[in-house]
């Protein structure tokens, strides 16, 4: 009998010419570990979602709304508020690839106050007459 010829019907009695196991028998012990379960990809295997990057309009707007309360009032505030726009219309297209919401935000809210701080100041001296630019 040849390989490619099917096995014999079950009231022969030749005896079968392949290697497997009669059906209903345990198989032979193989030895070493089960392979892993199903579902998982092999470690360093490419594919799935990559670490969320944070986003640099938004760091750059939290940045110079901190300077614009510090030091320099309107001249940071308002570029603090147009990255922070920027920087919210960006991670919100995104779809969870970039983070940085919650800078962007502080960046426009310190901006306004700075903005706010400013024209404040700015309506105090003018309205009190305390304009001095001498320098003697």
């Amino acid at each position: 009998m040849t390989t490619n010829q099917p096995p014999p019907y079950p009231g022969d009695d030749q005896p079968s010419t392949n290697d497997l196991p009669a059906h209903g028998s345990v198989p032979p012990p193989q030895g070493g570990y089960p392979p892993p379960p199903g579902g998982f990809p092999p470690p360093g295997a490419p594919g799935g979602y990559g670490v969320p990057q944070g986003n640099k309009k938004a760091l750059w707007s939290m940045i110079l709304g901190i300077v614009s309360i510090v030091c320099c009032g309107i001249f940071a505030g308002i570029p603090a508020i147009v990255l922070a726009v920027l920087a919210k219309r960006e991670i919100g297209e995104s779809r969870g690839t970039q983070t940085g919401s919650g800078q962007a935000t502080a960046g426009l809210v310190l901006g306004i106050v700075a903005i706010v701080l400013s024209i404040g100041y700015l309506i105090l001296v003018v309205s009190t007459g305390n304009i001095d630019f001498s320098t003697s």
